[in-house]
């Protein structure tokens, strides 16, 4: 009951002078309101900033296979066959941390159509999740291919926007028939174009096929450094299984072992194995946790025994997640800056006006004190004085600040995120604002002698 007294008596003496308290507010109102601006602003950008990254493939992981090893020579990564489009079915399936996988065959060789060839950097043979994984899936003309077409070795493809222009002219390639190798693939679909890599390579330059067709219809092994066109003139005898000429010839779905991998490898290979798998994690602080679990995953599956090394290699992006979170960490401090200033500067005025009051209500203090109120209910209604301006200040301020930002965002078109920890964080800054910057007022008046008061003027 005290302290609804105290309350009651704080919100009378703000209410005899209005514009004063208006005034007074105003500091933590405008410096409340730039904060949940800045913040919703800043939330938005960091957010625009991590899409961009991710595009880019800083949530992206890559797995590698192992390295063969024969009479002490190590013929690097990638020269052992030891992931399966299997492995990539389990890694969707049993890591949480991963939010898309796609399997890779990878080729390099030559794209013709009509007199025109063309030799891109990429020719990967995948799924529909590539696009997921590359943040590609808004495509710039036709559709991308489906996991029907995985499943039946559709000869079907989606080219970038080189392509289009060394092979097309610029023209429209949907519904025409690109050859590769000898094997005609029909475009169903062209990427919206992506620019040059971190690493200035041409993401443009790229076709994506089933890699059931690319595996089983194009090449049989595994991407060697040379262009795999200028290696075979003869298609009709080389290009492997599905589409040979000559019915009579045996179709061989598997790999042939060589004789380093049988030599190294303690079961022979009797799968169906993929250059890379390429996954992306749900967030850029999951990495980690991305990585764990596809090395637990990955060691189970390949039964390898506790002291075997991994026959496997997981990369991940390192220098653009670094990139993305020195970004988001300059940001956050930017904005942290600036709002302790605002805060500040509303404080400062908030302690003034207090200081004005305790001069002008001397008598009023003295009068109080004289009918029997302790130093400590002086000290409680000034400070409950200015803790009640805080919290009315930030109260408009949340109100003025999220209306600005939905202002920005309506007109500018700037991305804008709301911040619910913006605003909880205004209202315990608010009433942090008024304890401390309220005590010394508070503090003066409760200290004020009796009589000295009673005949201030």
């Amino acid at each position: 009951m005290k302290s609804y007294g105290i309350l009651k008596t704080a919100s009378g003496a703000l209410r005899r002078n209005v514009m004063r308290t208006m005034l007074t507010m105003l500091g933590i109102v405008i410096g409340v309101a730039a904060v949940i601006t800045m913040m919703e602003i800043g939330k938005g950008a960091t957010m625009a900033i991590q899409r961009t990254m991710a595009s880019m493939g800083a949530n992206t992981l890559v797995i590698l296979p192992g390295a063969a090893n024969t009479g002490g020579i190590n013929y690097g990564v990638g020269s052992m066959m030891t992931l399966t489009p299997q492995d990539a079915d389990a890694i969707v399936k049993e890591c949480p941390a991963i939010g898309s996988v796609a399997p890779i065959v990878r080729a390099r060789t030559q794209l013709v159509y009509g007199n025109r060839n063309w030799v891109p950097t990429y020719i990967y043979g995948t799924t529909p999740s590539f696009l997921q994984v590359r943040d590609w899936t808004d495509m710039d003309q036709g559709e991308a291919f489906t996991e029907h077409d995985v499943r039946n070795s559709s000869k079907v493809c989606i080219i970038g926007q080189t392509i289009v222009r060394e092979l097309f002219g610029g023209q429209s390639p949907i519904g025409k028939e690109v050859r590769i190798r000898n094997v005609v693939f029909k475009v169903i679909g062209v990427l919206r174009k992506k620019g040059a890599n971190m690493m200035g390579m041409d993401q443009d330059d790229i076709l994506l096929a089933p890699w059931t067709t690319i595996k089983y219809r194009v090449v049989a092994s595994s991407l060697t450094a040379a262009n795999q066109s200028a290696t075979n003139t003869s298609v009709s005898t080389e290009v492997n299984t599905l589409s040979k000429i000559y019915p009579n010839l045996q179709q061989n779905l598997y790999p042939v072992p060589s004789a380093t991998e049988q030599a190294d490898v303690p079961q022979p290979i009797r799968f169906t194995n993929v250059d890379n798998i390429l996954t992306a994690a749900r967030s850029g602080s999951q990495i980690p946790s991305a990585i764990q679990q596809i090395t637990m995953l990955l060691r189970e599956r390949h039964r390898l025994h506790t002291t075997d090394p991994n026959d496997f290699n997981v990369r991940d992006m390192t220098e653009i997640t670094k990139a993305l979170t020195s970004t988001t960490e300059l940001i956050t401090k930017l904005l942290l800056c600036v709002a302790t200033i605002s805060l500040v500067v509303g404080g400062i005025g908030i302690m003034n006006i207090m200081l004005v009051s305790v001069t002008e209500r001397t008598h009023e203090i003295g009068l109080r004190m004289a009918v029997g109120a302790e130093p400590a209910d002086i000290l409680r209604q000034f400070l409950t004085e200015a803790v009640v301006l805080c919290l009315l200040g930030g109260t408009m301020g949340i109100v003025l600040g999220r209306g600005s930002s939905y202002i920005v965002s309506s007109v500018l078109h700037w991305p804008t995120a709301a911040s619910v920890g913006a605003i909880v964080a205004a209202v315990v800054v608010s009433a942090s604002v008024g304890v401390l910057f309220g005590f010394y007022p508070a503090w003066k008046a409760s200290r004020l002698d009796p009589i000295d008061a009673l005949r201030y003027e």
